[in-house]
C-alpha cells in the first residue's frame, strides 16, 4: 500500500525551464527528446497538488557553462509557461545537477516537516535521477512520476546516437526500487485524495 499525500509531501519540479527544448545543444545535430507530454502531466499534478494546499517546491539551473541555455540571465533559464511558480512557492536555485548540493533544499524540506517526495522534471537522466538517488540515499520517501519526465539523445563514446526514449527508460529502470518507487502521473493524482491499496512503495537504499 501507499499513503495519501498529505502534508508531509512536496511536489518537486526539477529544472522545468525553456532551455531544455534547445535540443541542437543537448543532442547535437539531430537533437530530440521523447515524451512530449511531459508538461502536461505536470501541469496536471501541479494543479490539483496546489488546490489540496500541499507544498510546491522548483528547482532552477544556473548553469557554470557559458554556452548552457539554463543560464538564468539568458531566456532558456526561465520557466517554462505553463509551469510557473505562484507568488510565495519555493525556489531553490541551482547550478549541479543534484538539488541538494550547495542548495537550502534539505534544510528547507525539513524545516517543512517534508519527508516524502513527488519528483517530476528534466532532465530524467541527468538532474532528476541525480536529485532522487540522493533523496533516497538521505531517507526521503522518494517517488519519481516517470510520464512527467524526459530526456534527449545522446550520443555515445563510440559515436552511436541514443534514442531519447531508451535513455529514459534505462535511467527509471536503474532508479526503480533501489531509491524511489515509479509512479505515472494519474496514480499521483489519485494518491491525493486517498491510500492506494494496489501499489507497493519499493525503495531498498535507505
Amino acid at each position: 500500500m501507499i499513503k495519501q499525500f498529505g502534508n508531509d509531501t512536496a511536489y518537486l519540479l526539477i529544472d522545468v525551464q525553456k532551455g531544455v527544448n534547445e535540443l541542437s545543444h543537448w543532442g547535437g545535430p539531430t537533437g530530440r527528446r521523447n515524451n512530449p507530454e511531459a508538461e502536461q502531466n505536470m501541469a496536471a499534478v501541479l494543479a490539483e497538488w496546489r488546490k489540496a494546499g500541499l507544498t510546491v517546491i522548483y528547482t532552477q539551473h544556473d548553469s557554470r557553462q557559458k554556452v548552457s541555455p539554463l543560464k538564468i540571465s539568458q531566456p532558456g533559464g526561465a520557466f517554462m509557461d505553463e509551469l510557473l511558480p505562484n507568488p510565495g512557492e519555493l525556489i531553490i536555485w541551482k547550478d549541479v545537477n543534484s538539488s541538494f548540493i550547495g542548495t537550502t533544499l534539505e534544510l528547507e524540506l525539513r524545516r517543512r516537516g517534508i519527508s516524502r517526495l513527488v519528483v517530476t522534471g528534466f532532465f530524467t537522466n541527468y538532474c532528476v535521477e541525480t536529485t532522487i538517488r540522493m533523496a533516497g540515499n538521505m531517507g526521503f520517501d522518494t517517488y519519481l512520476m516517470h510520464d512527467g519526465c524526459a530526456t534527449t539523445n545522446q550520443i555515445g563514446i563510440d559515436g552511436v546516437d541514443h534514442d531519447p526514449e531508451t535513455i529514459h527508460n534505462l535511467s527509471i529502470t536503474s532508479m526503480n526500487g533501489e531509491f524511489c518507487t515509479p509512479l505515472d502521473h494519474r496514480q499521483v493524482l489519485g494518491l491525493l485524495k486517498e491510500d492506494n491499496q494496489a501499489l507497493s512503495r519499493i525503495q531498498r537504499n535507505e
